[in-house]
């Protein structure tokens, strides 16, 4: 068999999502600011072991992917076909679109966007001296057995045992003949298509390709949530590998509020190194107060009006103050709510209509205490929390203008705010600006939305510059 056989992946999207139990098929859930299918098809559009890719689509949902024939984004992509109201019947109707008996189809589903080249390389290679492939991983769990009366009725060896992925991969002729036989037997049930094959197929044997735990299902509400950590995980781990050289923001303008100082300054001054014209906007070297929609207005259309265009718009300015709630003063918690709440989407709202001319986007800053609040800061840990999740809504609400949205998530970094509040730290323990303000300017060069992207020490001081 030729290994430069046609190859073509199918995408099966025909769930309806009544587990995700968002009101939405579950393969338009949208993480990282793209919906998962689209996550899916980015990764085999780009594999260059795949020719087309074809998507079959729960019918009733067929025109919400519309907007993905004329994005240009795609284009192994050559046809948005209806499912059936079955996974089986949905591969029925995507082998009778396909031609050429000897033609390579991996099948993989919609909801597993994690799908890395690796396995996709396996499975296409595979093809050539195997008609059947499937993917899976050992299981971690016991398997056990049981009756109708829920009695354990076996319990078989665990190391034989593998939990079933995508994608699935046959000749084509094999797998139509599979679906041919089965259908004469009116018993005829199956939950994926290897399953057809093994049954009737018996002949045939079932190469199997290694999977990964990252290669996951999303079925269930907590699924969600796995994959939106995955995917901020993934953008970090992309990140900090480009660390290792520089971007090129040549021609690019670069607007920095809160840029005199820690981070921030760090930002501005290696977005210049870069290439980038940049401007600069705080209260003690401007006079710009970011609590003011006003003096944020100013500042963007001054730049705007020097340069003619703004690129990107990163937000270090916040406040931090240690004091139990009880402690604070209502003005000292308002500061705390308008400058690290407030101000992020007022300055979102109003660079905007700049960065929709552009394609550019939006960096905001959080910090590790989003995950659960923080005695003696509470505030601030709310106010970090929110910009986590307005750089998440923006995300989705900017999908389709090409304005992006990311969030650095910073470990412990020493920066004068830090050493005012804390004191002083072992320096082992605290990032330097200039690694995080590096990070970010990865960020500002990549095609990222949506993304929490944290710094660590670890990452950082582990071969990175």
């Amino acid at each position: 068999m030729s290994s430069n056989t046609h190859t073509v992946a199918v995408v099966l999207a025909g769930g309806i999502g009544v587990r995700v139990g968002l009101g939405i098929p579950k393969q338009l859930i949208k993480i990282a600011g793209k919906a998962i299918v689209e996550h899916t098809l980015e990764a085999l559009n780009d594999s260059a072991h795949i020719d087309e890719v074809i998507i079959m689509m729960n019918e009733a949902s067929i025109s919400e992917l519309d907007h993905l024939r004329t994005s240009g984004r795609f284009h192994k992509l050559s046809r948005i076909l209806p499912g059936g109201d079955t996974r089986n019947e949905t591969t029925q109707k995507a082998i009778a679109a396909i031609e050429g008996e000897d033609t390579k189809v991996l099948f993989h589903d919609a909801v597993r966007p994690f799908i890395d080249e690796r396995i996709i390389k396996e499975c296409v290679d595979a093809l050539d001296r195997f008609d059947a492939v499937d993917t899976a991983i050992p299981s971690a769990d016991t398997i056990i057995q049981i009756n109708e009366e829920r009695h354990i009725t076996g319990i078989p060896d665990r190391s034989t045992l593998r939990r079933g992925q995508t994608p699935q991969g046959f000749r084509l002729a094999t797998i139509r003949r599979a679906y041919e036989i089965a259908k004469g037997d009116p018993a005829f049930k199956a939950t994926d298509d290897c399953g057809v094959v093994f049954t009737y197929l018996p002949e045939v044997p079932i190469y199997v390709v290694e999977g990964t735990p990252e290669n996951m299902k999303v079925t269930e509400p907590i699924d969600v949530h796995i994959a939106d950590k995955l995917f901020q995980l993934q953008s970090a781990s992309l990140t900090l590998s480009a660390a290792s050289g520089r971007v090129d923001l040549t021609g690019k303008t670069v607007v920095v509020f809160g840029g005199s100082y820690g981070i921030g300054h760090s930002i501005a001054r290696q977005a210049a190194d870069a290439g980038a014209h940049v401007r600069e906007f705080s209260r003690s070297t401007t006079g710009t107060d970011v609590r003011s929609h006003k003096a944020v207005r100013a500042a963007l259309a001054e730049v705007a009006a020097d340069t003619g265009r703004i690129d990107a718009v990163i937000v270090t300015a916040g406040i931090l103050r240690i004091a139990p709630l009880m402690e604070t003063t209502k003005r000292e918690l308002k500061d705390t709510i308008h400058t690290n709440l407030i101000a992020p989407a007022a300055i979102a709202r109003e660079s905007y209509p700049y960065l929709q001319r552009t394609g550019g986007q939006v960096v905001l800053f959080t910090s590790s205490s989003y995950t659960r609040g923080r005695a003696n800061y509470s505030t601030y840990s709310a106010t970090k929390a929110g910009v986590v999740n307005l750089t998440q809504a923006l995300s989705e609400e900017w999908a389709d203008s090409g304005v992006r949205i990311n969030c650095i998530n910073p470990q412990r970094t020493a920066t004068p705010m830090r050493t005012s509040a804390f004191g002083d730290e072992p320096p082992e323990t605290l990032l330097d600006p200039e690694d995080v303000a590096q990070v970010t300017l990865e960020v500002v060069g990549s095609d990222f939305t949506g993304q929490i992207v944290t710094v660590n020490v670890e990452a950082m001081r582990s071969g990175r510059p």
